[in-house]
């Protein structure tokens, strides 16, 4: 294939503040950075640009679970290409998912931990799988996951070829007794790159997007040390410690007779997602089970109500925030067993105060609500330093709708969803 040469100079392309991470060559590369950090974005360029430097190089794509890479790394590698202006010499698939350099056959391959024998088995057609990239590394809370994925990163290379072995990691840094801080930023080795990155190195914020860190740091000041400095979160009062991450078969759990379902909707928009909790309770040996989850910003009810039916539970009572509004027009969408959750006095309170009597079993594909839980606490007076009796507003949209959708077991133990 004739390759036609489009200059481009790449400071003006990718923009400053990366430049370590740009020319690191060691075995682990890791940046944990704020929202709009342009993290994902220049790491997503990154490999571009050295994909068709590197003839032989391939890329493998990491995220807990396969569904989230779609709209996020998938995207984000599809926007390098635009931006780079390559696109003639990329052939880019949804299914399977999967992007291909033309001229050599290089690939960009995506898997996910909830199917480790297709991360294990990757055969290249073409060179060697040298990188991998781990978006949202966060959600990986098994250091054996991560040893799993460094040593699929293995075999010789010749040294003509100019390539070299590197895991990437990109996060936002929410909680500090994760052991990715243990690891890579405690005590990095040569062979360590463990970088902080925020905001303010982002030179195509506008206005707008500035005021909404600036409003952050004023009103929330907490979520702004982790959201807009990248700083490590601190945890520290968990509201919730009776739980566990473990896979489970749903369909085994359905076959206990005292098990019900109990579907909760938060709803957000711009800067807080809609949430949806899916989850089977038994009020006997007193027992949650968080089996899916839907948690996306910007969507409007009639994408709510396409998510929900697509995902399979229409049919299901879903007990939902206070929006009559909203909850009307889901009604007439579809979603016909919907209703307005009871809220009261001391709702919030007596919600988790009867949650915390359970034990929560957590299915791995349930990223979201497994971030909010080991990051939902109760709050501190601003005053005194001390606890209070009230959670704090952040890391709340699934424990929300969690408390949605177990209201009418706490409110009337005969209460059932036959």
């Amino acid at each position: 294939m004739k390759i036609k040469n489009n200059r481009i100079k790449l400071p003006d392309v990718v923009g400053k503040g990366y430049g370590t991470f740009w020319r690191w060559k060691g075995r682990y590369r890791v940046c944990k950075g704020s929202r709009a950090s342009k993290k994902s974005k220049t790491t997503a360029l990154w490999y571009i640009v050295n994909i068709v430097k590197y003839k032989d190089a391939n890329l493998l794509v990491i995220r807990k679970t396969f569904r989230t890479l779609k709209d996020s790394c998938f995207t984000e590698l599809k926007w390098a290409v635009n931006r780079l202006g390559c696109q003639e010499f990329w052939d880019i698939k949804e299914s399977p998912l999967e992007m291909t350099y033309k001229p050599t056959g290089q690939k960009i391959y995506f898997r996910g931990l909830d199917d480790p024998l297709k991360v294990t088995s990757i055969t290249v057609e073409h060179g060697y799988l040298c990188w991998c990239w781990i978006e949202e590394a966060y959600e990986i809370s098994s250091e054996n996951d991560f040893n799993m994925l460094d040593e699929s990163i293995r075999g010789a290379i010749p040294a003509e070829t100019g390539l070299f072995k590197q895991i990437t990691l990109t996060f936002n840094p929410w909680n500090e007794h994760h052991w990715i801080k243990a690891r890579f930023f405690d005590n990095p080795d040569s062979e360590t790159l463990a970088m902080t990155t925020n905001y303010m190195c982002n030179e195509w914020l506008d206005d707008a997007d500035k005021k909404v860190f600036e409003t952050m740091k004023q009103q929330n000041p907490r979520r702004y040390r982790v959201a807009g400095l990248g700083e490590w979160g601190i945890v520290d009062g968990l509201i919730y410690e009776n739980w566990e991450e473990k896979a489970f078969d749903i369909n085994e759990i359905r076959t206990i007779s005292s098990v019900r379902s109990a579907f909760g909707l938060d709803f957000g928009y711009t800067n807080d997602p809609t949430a949806l909790f899916c989850g089977l309770i038994d009020t006997h040996s007193k027992t949650i089970w968080v089996f899916d989850e839907i948690y996306q910003r910007g969507m409007s009810n009639e994408k709510i109500a396409e998510e929900v039916i697509k995902a399979g539970y229409s049919k299901e009572k879903i007990r939902a925030d206070h929006e009559p509004k909203s909850i009307d027009r889901l009604y007439d969408l579809g979603l016909t067993h919907i209703r307005e959750a009871r809220k009261g006095r001391d709702s919030i309170n007596s919600g988790i105060d009867y949650i915390q009597d359970f034990h929560i079993i957590i299915h791995p594909r349930c990223v979201n609500f497994i971030t909010e839980i080991s990051n939902y606490t109760w709050d501190t007076d601003r005053k005194t330093g001390k606890k209070i009796n009230k959670p704090i507003d952040d890391f709340n949209h699934l424990m929300d709708a969690m408390r949605y959708a177990l209201e009418d077991f706490s409110n009337s133990s005969a209460f059932s969803f036959d």
